[in-house]
């Protein structure tokens, strides 16, 4: 037997030793790994029950008119949303809410399929109306999303009642980007300037109520808002603040570009990065970061709820005392001088407060 066999014979068991070895330990760890996981979720489970979500979800979203009569007039007339409740409120415990002194408001609530807006109009004092120059990537912007069933007949009829167009026309998102295929959107503007956007999904996206078949005899057009739409400067801090303190979840994510995106949102060069959140109910929030261009100005550190700029989304709440103690310990900025008590038992809810998130858009917190 040639002297170098038993070297090789050795060194062919020390490898297949070792390997064996290495096998050993690799099948401990992914045990021991298994073991943390199933130790770990249970634990996340009890931590979700200690510290359950701020908010149930999205009431409303309230905007700011400068003239009632002729709010209502476009937005049920041409949107088909209806009135349901029409008051007008003025006091102490309103201005505390607002942070606006001497205020008299008539607030109009309005629905569509299942979701609401609330239209306020300052009878005193009154506000400043929308910059003329305002963009798309101004972090002011903010548009609610309704859904459309037919974009050519939802676009010809804004046409017909000679609607503003913010857009130059309806886009379809194109299909190399996987998460936004097919959507076809289209911006135009209120009577007071105020953005807004119909939106129709393709079969595989969106909520399945947009897909839901209607009757000859209920062929609506405009079905409900699926999510108001905010920029902001720095998508993470926006998740921090609407997910990780609030308790909303991220239902979505894109990254839009391209020709059909700058004419959709009327800016040259826009690549934004759009993440989708969603409560339990009501329609989603979606954060629009501008990655490109960054020249999108700060929201006014002046704004008033009396300006024609300011909308406010609303937020139910279980608990408005605990959920105001939470955010005053995580240091948010408060509009509201603290949790107000509606006394007069209008609108809808018992205790409110507002406050801004990290951009300046404000959001309205509500106890039933």
């Amino acid at each position: 037997m040639p002297s170098g066999q038993p070297a090789r014979r050795r060194r062919y068991k020390l490898r297949a030793s070792m390997k064996q070895s290495i096998q050993f330990f690799q099948s401990r760890a992914r045990a021991a790994v298994l073991v943390i996981l199933l130790a770990w979720l249970p634990m996340q489970r009890a931590l979700a029950q200690q510290h359950p979500a701020l908010v149930d979800g999205v009431d409303a979203v309230g905007i700011t008119v400068s003239d009632m009569d002729r709010a209502v007039d476009f937005y049920s007339k041409v949107l088909t949303f209806e009135k349901v409740s029409d008051d007008e409120v003025a006091g102490e415990n309103y201005e505390h809410l607002e942070g606006v002194f001497g205020l008299r408001m008539r607030i109009v609530r309005m629905r569509l399929g299942d979701e609401f807006i609330e239209l306020t109009e300052y009878l005193a004092p009154k506000g400043r109306p929308i910059p003329v120059d305002s963009r798309s990537n101004d972090r002011w912007f903010q548009h609610i999303a309704i859904i459309v069933s037919n974009m050519d007949k939802a676009y010809a009829w804004l046409r017909q009642n000679n609607v503003e167009h913010a857009s130059s026309g309806p886009q379809r998102l194109p299909d190399w980007n996987k998460n936004a295929a097919g959507i076809s959107a289209f911006y135009f503007k209120d009577p007071d300037e105020h953005p807004l956007e119909v939106l129709q999904f393709p079969p595989d996206k969106g909520l399945e109520k947009w897909h839901r078949p209607h009757s000859s005899s209920d062929d609506k057009l405009f079905l409900g808002i699926d999510h108001t739409a905010i920029v902001v400067w720095d998508t993470d801090a926006s998740v921090k603040f609407y997910r990780d303190l609030l308790g909303m979840h991220i239902a979505g994510e894109s990254e839009n570009y391209g020709t059909e995106q700058e004419h959709l949102n009327n800016v040259f060069g826009a690549h934004l990065h759009i993440t989708a959140l969603r409560g339990a109910s009501g329609p989603g929030i979606e954060l629009l970061e501008y990655l490109t261009p960054r020249d999108g100005r700060p929201f006014p550190a002046d704004e008033h709820a009396s300006d024609v700029v300011h909308r406010q989304t609303i937020l139910l709440t279980r608990g408005a005392e605990a959920a105001a103690r939470q955010l005053q310990t995580s240091r948010v900025n408060f509009v509201s001088s603290g949790v107000v008590a509606n006394q007069t038992g209008q609108l809808g809810f018992s205790k409110a407060f507002v406050v801004r998130d990290p951009d300046g858009h404000a959001i309205e917190i509500e106890e039933k």
